[in-house]
């Protein structure tokens, strides 16, 4: 009978049905388990002796990835809004006002499963965190931008300032009405909110005089960007 032990010297077998990560495969994962738990708590509250400990990996190991507390939060901050961006790609075919409607569910989708931590990031960015408002307003940018690219995530619309006003400040109240409803609905259903949202652009670019860029294509009939 033979001994199936290792001889000494012998690197020890990978336990079955574990796969060794790369330095940048274990950063990702990190990264997201700590969106995953961002959904939950607000960014004070995401530690990184919480992510350590839900990780199961030493301090030291994150602190290597990510240098200290403020780049742990900016790593963090930045892969979510990477994953916001992502999520609310609207679909490249369909008409204007249901890319535009999927869009929209996609991002109170986002906002209504990730509460407590979007919240925390607004007002964060807004608090004079810089590092944190620029990764928040380049997000809010990059969301803009889709109004006026013509790859098939873009939109039609006229790229004006003045559309470009109604736009951003369009994406302001979108981001509060979202924020507030998913505290505090007020009645209103989820779709009820969708129609409310996705109509109202179209509806604001309608009032716009003409030599502005208002009327944009397919705005009278509901259509708008997605």
């Amino acid at each position: 009978m033979t001994s199936s032990a290792p001889a000494p010297g012998d690197s020890p077998a990978p336990e079955a049905g574990r796969t060794r990560l790369s330095p940048e495969q274990r950063r990702a994962q990190l990264l997201d388990l700590g969106v995953e738990l961002l959904a939950t708590r607000s960014l004070e509250e995401l530690s990184i002796d919480v992510l350590a400990e839900t990780a199961g990996v030493s301090r030291g190991l994150l602190y290597h990835y990510f240098g200290g507390k403020q780049g742990f939060y900016a790593a963090v901050v930045q892969h979510a809004a990477d994953d916001l961006y992502a999520r609310t790609a609207p679909p490249e075919t369909g008409q204007p006002v249901e890319r535009l409607r999927a869009s929209v569910r996609a991002y109170v989708d986002y906002v209504a499963d990730s509460h407590t931590g979007y919240r925390s990031l607004v007002r964060a960015a807004a608090g004079g965190n810089e590092e944190l408002r620029a990764i928040y307003d380049a997000t809010f940018a990059a969301l803009a931008e889709r109004f006026f690219t013509a790859d098939p995530h873009g939109i039609a619309f006229p790229d004006t300032p003045p559309v470009r006003l109604l736009v951003r400040a369009w994406q302001a109240m979108v981001e509060d009405l979202v924020l507030t409803w998913s505290q505090e609905p007020a009645g209103i259903s989820r779709d009820a909110l969708l129609d409310l949202v996705s109509a109202s652009l179209p509806a604001l670019l309608d009032l716009l005089p003409h030599d502005l860029g208002g009327g944009a294509p397919g705005a009278s009939s509901g259509a708008g960007p997605g």
